[in-house]
């Protein structure tokens, strides 16, 4: 009876297995569609829930699963939201799939932690590391421009040139006006020796959102992540492009017969037939300058197990300068490694070792040498120099090029290590210790040269270098941070919440030594101090720094049904740099996500909707460390009882309360995606203030200070703007999908309290200046005369006031009398506009054609002014000018009312000499082919792309310049004289080839 009952058992056994084995087997077809477009979906994934089997779908858009009748099938593709559909035993099914908005639900970088944007307060805004790695440059910031609204960036065709960047205008002017970078951890100034093929994303903090970083936030934060390995097989890349760089939109100077027609109103006793000067003409820029070549090349390799991840990459940048002499090669290794010890513990680093070869051109000279040197003069004749300086004009440009040696070596070791515990799943112990170590040695060789006809065409002149020298430098710094958080992630119910506290320890010690000698030999391999003379105007030097900086940081994120958000951040910063060290730091702020009320359920035209506000208040201490230290000058000679002493005295007065700058800030912003995601945006009107800004207070001689200045916290300054941006993707079918994006933005820049009303004077040409910051006006505001015309008879001139700069004459340039007075002088300046833009920003586009990919970037700025400073700096009668005043200036026998018929050493800066700073510029181009899967698997390649790119295409501007975008004059001149065109270097265009390769 058991036997036959076993039997029996078996029997239903074997019966229910074939029953349920043919259920889980029965065949399952459908076809999957875009949900706006009805259009078929190539390559969506689908799976079966819980098991292994999956398949794709066709160029149709069908297909065909195994699947049992009560199973789940998971359907994802890139761009859509994924979607999970039962089965329901349905033979056939109908699919669409929604596009995804990305930009809300990305996870974005906010400092010691990450979000998903959805869930963000402030103004964060995200740039993908691959949109930066398409465009041929050496630095990725030089790739944000055009890309973030509230982000104006500033970049140079000069080799290992670090850009500028400015986030929601300028803040600062003693203190510094660049942003805080923070790459994986590891806080600095300068990122020029990241990759930017290793770059995954970064993250601009634009609000008060940054005051997480207190002291170091105040002009915003630019938060950089590097790529990461997975867990798989390793997966190796090789990126590489190869170009050449030209001179953009080469400045035309006056060719002889322009230039020898100018000299007879300028200077009439030149002999043009001197013996110094050739019958040809000279052109001196195409004389220093070369079609550059330029390659850079990038392999990394990535994969992990599991319990390990690893990304290691090398990159090697090769960028000669379009100024013969200058170039810049750096190779660069990054290793980013994870290992989870334990369920409970990982342990992380990264770490980038980099070395840079510089050699350098003396921008200043050489650049404005370029602009002035005489076209009759030759560069070179049979070895020898045309003598420019015998001429009575500025020294021979190519000389010195040819006579200086210049050369920096940098190496830097940037990296962290770090310890995350987690006891329990909702919360992390966090410890990392990062560290930025540079190494930079500098060697300057001057080349003995006498003025004699053994260098000239003709002997004589004032450019010489009787004796050979060398000068040396080594800087090295030490930085570390030590950052120690604690952070509490827990969802309960329709609650989510995040805390974070912690503490942080900042130390950075700076050290250099110099010295330089004469007479040492011209033999590279001899270029050391040992070998020169010691006891001809040898000179050593030596210094450094050090600076400390403890923080205790907190933060609260709380957020209630996924729609009511709140967040608030405290920081306590202390600053060896001021004698108050301790200050506090805060923001806070709150998002209320509409899309998710019941009331917007049912809407048709908004997919997302938030609007957000934050307020808070940042710091700023990035001055010298000693800036409020008095300290005493020694060995200075004294007289004492008739005889001669040495002694120490205090020359310097300083303020001994000084205080970090503080910024605060209000934010208010909409994010938005509608039309089925296509369309996304964000809108911000933001109010920005700095108060105790750093300012020079002017002092009586008779106080002893060697620059009659005194710096203190005495001037406050303002920014107030708009921003906008929009990004559309659509997908037209299955092989044409194309994206377009704009942003713009409107910044109102002013000085609202300043010395208590005494104006900073900067921007110097012929013993003038040009610039002056003051109340109610922008920072580096232009205040000179207000031209008016040009005089057309000698009994205009006489009747008009009299010119304390010049005297009147017919065709020179007459100015208003704005005091009424009766004379023209300093006092009838007038405010003329800033080199700061009121608007800026750009637009791109992109398409992608079944294997084909064309994209372009485009960047501009609208409503700044320029200062053509090379038009105004005249050193000498015999200076050339550009072809265009050539042309148009005052003549009898073809009158201007607009150009004077000459400008010299006398003509006081006006209003003739600014010009329009408005421009649009094609910033990158790109057309690229990705070869087709198929033909790639015999070689085990999983993604080959070809491509071409180009920068700087093309820009429409009406200055009259080279370039509107003057990037050297902040760098060298300072913020308050920036906008004067004098010796910016030649802005340059690249063409390159380049391929993506990927097994």
């Amino acid at each position: 009876m058991k036997r036959n009952l076993t039997i029996s058992v078996l029997v239903l056994f074997c019966f229910f297995f074939v029953n349920t084995s043919f259920a889980q087997n029965a065949p399952v077809k459908g076809k999957v569609t875009d949900a706006n477009t009805s259009e078929p979906l190539i390559g969506v994934s689908v799976a079966v829930k819980g098991t292994t089997t999956g398949t794709q779908t066709d160029v149709n858009g069908a297909f065909t699963i195994q699947a049992p009748p009560a199973a789940t099938l998971v359907f994802t593709y890139i761009g859509y939201t994924t979607l999970s559909l039962s089965v329901n035993n349905q033979s056939t099914l109908t699919v669409k799939l929604q596009p995804e908005s990305k930009e809300l639900q990305q996870v974005v970088v906010i400092g010691y932690g990450t979000q998903k944007k959805r869930d963000v307060t402030g103004a964060v805004a995200s740039v993908n590391g691959d949109l930066l790695a398409k465009q041929p440059v050496q630095t990725a910031t030089q790739a944000l421009q055009g890309k973030v609204s509230g982000v104006q960036v500033l970049s140079s065709g000069q080799p290992n040139s670090a850009p500028i960047l400015r986030i929601r205008g300028t803040g600062s002017v003693l203190a510094g006006a660049n942003p805080l970078y923070v790459v994986d951890g590891v806080l600095t100034d300068d990122i020029r020796n990241i990759n930017t093929n290793d770059i995954l994303s970064l993250d601009v903090l634009k609000d008060a959102s940054a005051a997480i970083y207190g002291v170091r936030g105040a002009n915003g934060v630019v938060i950089i992540t590097t790529k990461k390995g997975k867990s798989g097989p390793a997966t190796v890349s090789y990126d590489a492009t190869v170009g050449f760089r030209q001179v953009a939109n080469p400045l035309q100077l006056a060719n002889r017969a322009q230039y020898t027609d100018y000299l007879k109103d300028a200077n009439p006793t030149a002999d043009v037939n001197a013996p110094v000067t050739f019958p040809g003409t000279t052109d001196w820029l195409k004389v220093v300058s070369r079609t550059a070549f330029t390659t850079n090349h990038n392999v990394s390799v990535a994969g992990g197990g599991e319990t390990n991840t690893y990304f290691i990459s090398a990159n090697y940048l090769d960028d000669q300068g379009v100024i013969k002499t200058n170039g810049f090669q750096r190779f660069t290794i990054r290793a980013n490694n994870e290992i989870n010890i334990s369920k409970k513990l990982k342990f992380s680093e990264q770490i980038s070792l980099s070395r840079g070869a510089e050699q350098t051109v003396n921008l200043n000279g050489i650049y404005g040498n370029i602009y002035r040197a005489a076209p009759i003069i030759p560069s070179i004749v049979d070895g020898k120099y045309g003598n420019t300086s015998a001429w009575g004009n500025v020294g021979n440009p190519l000389l010195q090029l040819d006579k200086a040696n210049n050369f920096t070596l940098n190496n830097r070791v940037q990296g962290n290590v770090a310890l995350d515990y987690k006891p329990i799943s909702s919360l992390t112990f966090h410890s990392a210790f990062n560290t930025d170590v540079r190494f930079n040695n500098q060697k300057n060789y001057q080349y003995q040269f006498l003025a004699d006809n053994s260098t000239f065409t003709v002997g004589g002149g004032n450019q010489y270098q009787n004796n050979s020298v060398l000068f040396v430098q080594n800087d090295d710094s030490y930085q570390y941070t030590w950052d120690n958080t604690v952070t509490f992630d827990k969802t309960f119910g329709k609650h989510h919440l995040t805390v974070l506290g912690g503490f942080v320890t900042e130390k950075n010690k700076s050290n250099f030594l110099n010295g330089s000698r004469q007479d040492v030999p011209a033999n590279q391999d001899q270029w050391y101090l040992s070998l020169g003379n010691p006891d001809v105007n040898a000179k050593d030097d030596n210094g450094g720094g050090l600076f400390t900086r403890q923080s205790f940081v907190s933060r609260v994120n709380y957020g209630f049904e996924g729609k009511y958000l709140l967040s608030g951040s405290f920081r306590r910063d202390g600053s060896s740099k001021f004698n108050q060290h301790w200050g506090n730091f805060y923001t806070f702020g709150g998002g209320w996500v509409i899309s998710e009320e019941s009331f917007m359920k049912d809407n048709h035209l908004f997919d997302q909707l938030k609007l957000r506000a934050s307020y808070g208040k940042l710091g700023n201490d990035n001055i010298d460390q000693a800036l409020y230290i008095v300290t005493a000058t020694s060995n200075l000679p004294y007289y004492f009882n008739n005889t001669l002493n040495l002694g120490s005295v205090i020359q310097d007065i300083k303020d001994l309360n000084l205080k970090w700058e503080t910024t605060t800030q209000f934010d208010i912003g909409l994010d938005f995606a509608i039309l089925n995601n296509r369309l996304s945006g964000e809108v911000d009107y933001y109010n920005k203030k700095v108060a105790d800004a750093l300012t020079k207070i002017p002092l009586p001689g008779i106080l002893g200070d060697p620059d009659n200045t005194y710096i203190t916290n005495a001037a406050s300054y303002s920014n107030k703007g708009i921003e906008l941006g929009l990004k559309w993707n659509d997908r037209i079918n299955s092989k044409l999908s194309y994206s377009i994006g704009a942003n713009i933005s409107y910044n109102k820049n002013n000085v609202i309290g300043l010395n208590g009303g005494q104006a900073l004077y900067d921007g110097g040409i012929n013993s003038n200046t040009v610039t002056r910051t003051d109340n109610g006006q922008p920072i580096g505001s232009y205040y000179v005369l207000q031209a008016t015309g040009v005089f057309q008879t000698a009994a205009e001139a006489a009747t008009a006031p009299t010119n304390t700069f010049e005297a009147n004459k017919v065709g020179g340039l007459k100015y208003a009398d704005i005091n009424h007075d009766g004379k023209i002088d300093a006092n009838d300046r007038v405010y003329a506009g800033s080199y700061q833009p009121k608007y800026y920003g750009g637009f791109n586009f992109a398409i992608n054609y079944t294997h084909f990919d064309l994209s372009a970037d485009f960047t501009g700025n609208w409503g700044n002014k320029i200062y053509n400073g090379k038009k105004n700096s005249r050193g000498s009668e015999n200076d050339n000018i550009e072809a265009s005043y050539a042309d148009s200036r005052f003549t009898t026998a073809k009158p201007s009312n607009t150009n004077p018929n000459v400008i010299t050493a006398s003509t006081p800066p006006s209003t003739y000499f600014i010009e329009s700073g408005a421009y649009m510029r094609l910033n990158n181009l790109t057309l690229g082919y990705t070869l087709p899967s198929a033909m790639l698997k015999r070689a085990n390649i999983s993604k080959l792309r070809i491509f071409l790119t180009s920068q700087n295409l093309f820009t429409l501007k009406r200055y009259s310049g080279s370039s509107p975008e003057l990037f050297n004059n902040d760098v060298n001149t300072g913020i308050t004289a920036a906008g004067i065109d004098n010796t910016n270097y030649p802005v340059t265009r690249t063409f390159a080839l380049g391929l993506n390769l990927q097994f």
